[in-house]
């Protein structure tokens, strides 16, 4: 959940390391640090905060300016709190009186242990971190070889990683490796860029080699001092190993993503950015898919399985937070649009029971990164107990989508903004399109398919007349911001909407607000309704309307302040509520697609009016990858 971003090359690594920085700190920005080789040795500086911080803080100091070589760090505290002493990089001494610094992503689980160990062998520790024990744990078996060292520790190491380690007695090499937590190597010219998120070499090259897990990679530059413009062409060495030291090959492969994509341009926000760009990224993600001639799904990642697909009997859907909400809805259309049963569980709670795992059960993982470490061990026990395993994310590459039998990306382009919106909104449309492709080679006839393609296309248009409410939303929110507790309700499709609107009014406004079906909220919390408390209702006319009219009702009856997400025209609902922001009438299936934009604007709103840093709420970062 932290940020790395480490480079070895022809250029000087500062600057580029504190860009690389600024690029990662959506995933973690408690506090930031840097370690760069110098001719007097390894200069480590931190800082608490956020990255600029950092940047102030090394502006002056000339001896790192020339360095080319360097490993950098922003961190999301996990273990020991936010701190200049608990901030990367961690350093260590060798018994040779070497230094090295080392940074890391993950959880080291028998740190505990390996710190009484080294304790015992005079090693001391300054923070309360995980990942200093392991940087003493490579400084104790260091004898002349780092990559040596660092295979050697990982293979005593229990956890996840995604490391990088420099040291001074080997200038010119830097060693990363991972497992469990994602690590890329960009290739540049006459350089390499390492990182955990491509958004921090995207900027200087898109080739990049994707570390799987277990794999160790050693990068050795030809030998100088210092940066000199003077140098000319030189050669780094690159070599990729398991941790076991046996050779392995890697492909090259090209990002799909590039440097406007994560720009902010000219919007305050990048997650106002991304709920704007909601229109464009749906036509992205049907872009191809939508066979009008036939009247058909198509999703080439599934041309190998389509069969067992049909014949599958059941479908789990996996996933936490947001991810989990786009697969309640899933679940909801699976069993509607395929007639196959369904059900969607919490990624966490997955692995610690004993799932049963029938003959023709399929799983699928729904997230944005494709490295959620729930997720990831949720698919794992899946697959061991022998089920069929699909990934709906959007990160070309991520270990989702190479670890599963096939999949769907979202192709909605990279989401920077900590709480999802057009990642959300991709997730949904994948599984739409998921349960259309079975559906139509099982229950569905050709002219439902072909009615529900037809909607589908006009779902970017749809949205877009939700984003023209904006400035309606912002004003309707202002009456209500102050208030600390609120309610959304919804019905069948709007369930998960109304828990996933809920979540964002959390995530970055810190508003304590709850999600639920309507119907449960007479069955006790009920009780929480007083004077003025703003109750969400996804109201939009379908099947379920008149119940959700009549819980509307009940909330009033008791002093509920009313906003409604309703179906354009409804006049009806103007007599009962207080506010409502519109969608146009669609199918029950399709309206989850655009029934949770304005709720996202409600947050994005709320969040703005109480002057919180809505692209980096508190305690969150962008991908969680640590139980």
């Amino acid at each position: 959940m932290c940020g790395i971003v480490a480079y070895i090359g022809n250029k000087p690594a500062t600057p580029l390391l504190v860009e690389g920085l600024k690029r990662l700190e959506y995933r973690g920005y408690d506090s930031a640090g840097l370690a760069v080789v110098t001719p007097n040795g390894i200069q480590v500086h931190k800082s608490l905060g956020r990255v600029s911080v950092l940047e102030d803080k090394i502006a002056q100091q000339t001896d790192i300016q020339d360095a080319a070589v360097g490993i950098a760090h922003t961190r999301w505290a996990t273990h020991g709190e936010p701190s200049e002493s608990n901030a990367h990089p961690h350093v260590g001494k060798t018994r040779q009186g070497h230094s090295l610094a080392l940074v890391h992503n993950g959880i080291i689980e028998n740190y505990a242990s390996l710190r009484t160990y080294l304790e015992g062998k005079g090693h001391t520790f300054t923070s309360q971190t995980d990942t200093e024990v392991l940087t003493k744990l490579i400084a104790e078996l260091y004898e002349t070889d780092l990559e040596s060292a660092v295979q050697q520790a990982l293979r005593e190491v229990t956890g996840a990683y995604a490391i990088a380690v420099i040291c001074d007695i080997e200038p010119n090499t830097m060693v990363c490796a991972r497992k469990g937590s994602p690590l890329i190597v960009g290739i540049a010219e006459r350089s390499y860029i390492v990182a955990s998120d491509a958004s921090a070499i995207v900027s200087h090259t898109t080739q990049a080699i994707t570390l799987d897990d277990y794999q160790v990679v050693r990068l050795c530059a030809g030998k100088r001092d210092k940066f000199t413009e003077e140098q000319g062409p030189w050669a780094i060495e690159f070599r990729t190993t398991t941790v076991d030291n046996v050779p392995v090959t890697r492909e090259v492969t090209e990002l799909e993503m590039n440097l406007q994509q994560i720009e902010l341009g000219d919007y305050p926000h990048f997650m106002l950015k991304e709920i704007m760009e909601q229109p464009e990224s749906i036509r992205n993600c049907l872009r191809g898919r939508i066979d009008h001639r036939e009247g058909r799904v198509v999703l080439g990642g599934l041309n190998e399985i389509t069969r067992d697909l049909v014949r599958a009997k059941r479908f789990l859907f996996t996933g936490q937070g947001t991810a989990y909400h786009a697969g309640l809805i899933g679940e909801y259309l699976m069993e509607d649009l395929a007639k196959v049963p369904a059900r969607c569980e919490y990624a966490s709670e997955f692995r610690y029971r004993n799932p049963i795992i029938e003959d023709g059960t399929v799983m699928v993982a729904v997230s944005q990164s494709g490295e959620t470490a729930d997720t990831l061990a949720a698919l794992t026990e899946a697959s061991e107990r022998g089920a069929m395993t699909l990934g709906a994310v959007n990160s070309v590459g991520s270990t989702i989508s190479r670890i599963t039998d096939a999949g769907v990306y979202l192709h909605v382009g990279p989401e920077i903004g900590v709480a999802s919106t057009k990642a959300f909104v991709g997730q949904v449309a994948v599984l739409t399109l998921l349960s259309l492709f079975i559906g139509k080679r099982k229950y569905l006839s050709n002219d439902a398919v072909a009615e529900y393609l037809k909607q589908f296309e006009q779902v970017p248009d749809y949205i877009q007349r939700v984003l023209e409410q904006s400035d309606h939303i912002k004003t309707c929110v202002e009456r209500v911001v102050d208030r600390d507790n609120w309610l959304f309700l919804g019905r069948g499709y709007n369930y998960p909407v109304a828990i996933e609107g809920a979540l964002k009014l959390k995530e970055i406004s810190y508003i304590h607000a709850e999600g639920m079906p309507a119907a449960e909220m007479k069955h006790g919390p009920i009780a929480l309704i007083d004077e003025g408390m703003p109750v969400v209702f996804l109201a939009t006319q379908g099947t379920q309307y008149q119940k959700v009219m009549s819980n509307i009702q009940e909330v009033r009856s008791r002093g509920g302040r009313i906003i409604a997400v309703a179906t354009e025209g409804d006049e009806q609902i103007k007599q009962y509520a207080d506010a409502v922001f519109t969608i146009p009438p669609m199918p029950d299936a399709l309206q989850p697609l655009v029934s949770v934009v304005p709720l996202q604007l409600l947050a994005y709103h709320a969040a703005v009016l109480r002057g919180h840093d809505v692209d980096k709420p508190r305690n969150l970062a962008k991908s969680v990858t640590v139980e």
